[in-house]
């Protein structure tokens, strides 16, 4: 059994910076792909941004050059770094992990972007 945890979300000004992170654990060999999703109210969730195994990133066009996702394999984590953040960006972000092609999915964690 894989354990997806999410961290870091809060509340943030606009303009304001977030970093997130997910750590991933339990009977782990090698992880794929991981990623960021995130779903606003109303809204359907949507790919933020995903990295494969040997660290290439894939953003969504939404993201507009303002957010970074990294991992580091040794601790089965990834990391989100956001900056420039507007309300748009309000949501809750919710991690997913691939091991051996199985999906993983956190529970999430709230941001939000208000003044």
């Amino acid at each position: 059994q894989v354990q997806v945890v999410e961290s870091g979300g809060g509340l943030v000004q606009p303009g304001g910076s977030l970093r997130l992170s997910c750590a991933a654990s339990g009977t782990i060999f090698s992880i794929n792909d991981m990623g960021w999703y995130r779903q606003a109210p109303g809204k359907e969730r949507e790919l933020v941004a995903v990295i494969d195994s040997g660290g290439r990133p894939h953003y969504a066009d939404s993201d507009k050059g303002r957010f970074t996702i990294s991992r580091d394999n040794a601790k089965n984590t990834v990391y989100l770094q956001m900056i420039s953040l507007s309300p748009e960006d309000t949501a809750v972000y919710y991690c997913y992990v691939n091991v051996f092609g199985n999906g993983y999915w956190g529970q999430g964690t709230q941001v939000t972007v208000s003044s």
